[in-house]
């Protein structure tokens, strides 16, 4: 099935994302998990840290930009995402929500998102 415009936006915009991370020194665990409840765009580690990288790429910061587009849903639905995925480690490493926001051809990495 071919892809839409939006999903190959998305796409560059998680690998922008990606390469953005992995220059900062962080390593890719898994990419697009997905399950029952939500889905996560990346899932990298820092250090001892876990981290589930939400991806948000909007043309301009018009109407509060990428990092505004998350909303308590969304935010739900990536808890209950990283929830799922932590069932496979029997010992819980320490854990972070990041955001990656790109307005235009801006990245914001913002850092420990939700508690």
């Amino acid at each position: 099935m071919p892809r839409t415009d939006q999903q190959t936006r998305g796409q560059q915009g998680e690998d922008a994302a990606l390469d953005h991370l992995r220059l900062h020194g962080l390593a890719l665990v898994e990419r697009n998990f997905r399950c029952r409840g939500g889905e996560l765009d990346l899932i990298m580690r820092d250090g001892a840290h876990l981290v589930f990288v939400e991806v948000r790429r909007r043309k301009s910061t018009d109407f509060g930009g990428a990092a505004a587009s998350i909303t308590p849903t969304k935010q739900r639905r990536m808890t209950i995402a990283a929830q799922t995925f932590l069932l496979r480690y029997p010992k819980l490493p320490p854990c972070r929500f990041d955001v990656v926001a790109i307005d235009g051809e801006t990245i914001s990495w913002l850092k420990n998102v939700l508690d």
